[in-house]
């Protein structure tokens, strides 16, 4: 991702009026989620965005660690507020879906995992393209198998570092 950021910057690819972003979620990899998510502006006033969501390791939330990975994808759309997609104030709602699996035995335990947040945040591009992005809300989480994983209403995050072109 670093070397995509730094190949960017060196030819300038930020048009006046970007349509896309590509970003990394460092909140999520640090709670044990990898997210690159690839946003679209559709107009001025609405982005979709899409992920791939792997539950790889162990984050920093014990409570929720444990012998169980997920594959799958998310699905998420912005409504912008103020300022002009994919730039500036707003409410996003997003879903995930995946195959969750344990890890602990020799026969792996399979369910379907899901979760679904509503958030308000803001995106910032600065300078050529570098893009920020953070959000707060609520979600609801059926995402684990056996007796691992996250379930119930929980608070929800948004945090991205990337690229508008």
């Amino acid at each position: 991702m670093i070397s995509a950021l730094l190949l960017l910057s060196l030819t300038d690819a930020r048009a006046d009026d970007p349509k896309w972003t590509l970003t990394v979620d460092p909140l999520t990899l640090a709670i044990g989620f990898a997210h690159l998510q690839v946003e679209r502006a559709l107009g001025d006033r609405v982005s979709v965005y899409v992920t791939p969501s792997l539950r790889l390791y162990d984050g920093i939330l014990v409570d929720v660690n444990g012998p169980y990975r997920g594959l799958g994808g998310e699905v998420g759309g912005r409504l912008f507020l103020r300022g002009e997609a994919p730039e500036g104030l707003w409410l996003m709602a997003r879903g995930t879906v995946a195959r969750v699996n344990t890890t602990d035995t020799s026969e792996p335990v399979v369910a379907l995992g899901a979760y679904t947040s509503g958030l308000v945040g803001a995106t910032w591009i600065l300078g050529p393209g570098l893009t920020l992005s953070g959000g707060a809300g609520v979600s609801w989480f059926r995402y684990g198998v056996a007796d691992y994983g996250v379930y119930g209403v929980a608070p929800a995050a948004h945090t991205a570092i990337g690229w508008a072109f």
